[in-house]
């Protein structure tokens, strides 16, 4: 099994626990939400130690919001959604935003899957308040549902077989993640559990090649000959930023793929 990331490893990441949340809309509410969270939510909860890592638009769901959201470690989680979901900002505005949802409980509570191999924090200064529209690029992120949690083999299934097929496509390796076993100590949000999980997130400055390369649907299909503990087809998400979103498909790439790597 992958090992836990040990304490200097936790403390030198900004997010060594990150929630991967996916929402589904009513119809037609995308786009309200996302004007109401870019508005009121980011700073917010930024003020409380957390981090919001990005915002997203799904390109094949119009019903679906998709963000990130980063702890230094699960005391921070505890400690920082305690006093966002009992503080003022969120009592003014929970009635809009929970009318634009239909359902909030599809989240996975992840971990690195090896050192260096989160996201890498290095970013430029967020667009301001009132900024919308797109942020750069697209975002892939695909997520392995495995029969057992994630061994080092399937990391070096990914290294061998998935990310030379990204590296050709002109796209970087963002982060590579495995599920966080460990309770959710916020159960007023719940998370997805006794579910194992691999997922690896990929950026690609240019939108356009992104967004042609993932529709072939071959490039990213995996066998559960190939890929170790494979449960089912991996779900694959194709994401826009929102104008406010730390994270766009212009990123470094995370410390774990070193450019000597690059190639391999």
């Amino acid at each position: 099994m992958i090992s836990q990331p040990s304490e200097s490893t936790a403390e030198a990441t900004s997010s060594a626990v990150v929630e991967l949340r996916q929402y589904t809309l009513h119809a037609g509410k995308r786009d309200v939400l996302i004007d109401l969270f870019d508005r009121e939510f980011v700073e917010s909860q930024e003020a409380l130690g957390m981090k919001v890592i990005g915002q997203f638009r799904d390109v094949d769901d119009p019903d679906r919001f998709v963000w990130l959201r980063g702890f230094r470690d699960m005391a921070t989680r505890a400690a920082g959604l305690k006093a966002f979901y009992g503080g003022p900002v969120w009592k003014e505005h929970r009635e809009a935003a929970n009318a634009a949802m239909l359902d909030s409980d599809n989240v996975l509570l992840l971990r690195a899957a090896q050192p260096g191999s989160g996201f890498s924090g290095r970013v430029d200064a967020r667009p301001p308040r009132g900024t919308n529209g797109d942020g750069s690029g697209l975002v892939v992120a695909t997520v392995y549902s495995l029969d057992a949690p994630a061994e080092n083999d399937f990391v070096d299934y990914f290294s061998r077989e998935v990310k030379p097929a990204l590296i050709d496509a002109g796209a970087t390796v963002l982060a590579l993640f495995v599920t966080d076993e460990r309770p959710n100590n916020f159960p007023a949000l719940p998370v997805r559990e006794n579910e194992n999980v691999f997922v690896w997130f990929a950026g690609f400055a240019d939108a356009r090649s992104g967004l042609l390369w993932s529709a072939d649907h071959t490039a990213l299909e995996l066998s559960s000959v190939d890929a170790p503990g494979l449960k089912g087809r991996p779900q694959r998400l194709r994401l826009t930023p929102t104008a406010r979103s730390l994270l766009t498909g212009a990123a470094l790439g995370c410390q774990a793929v070193s450019p000597l790597d690059l190639g391999t």
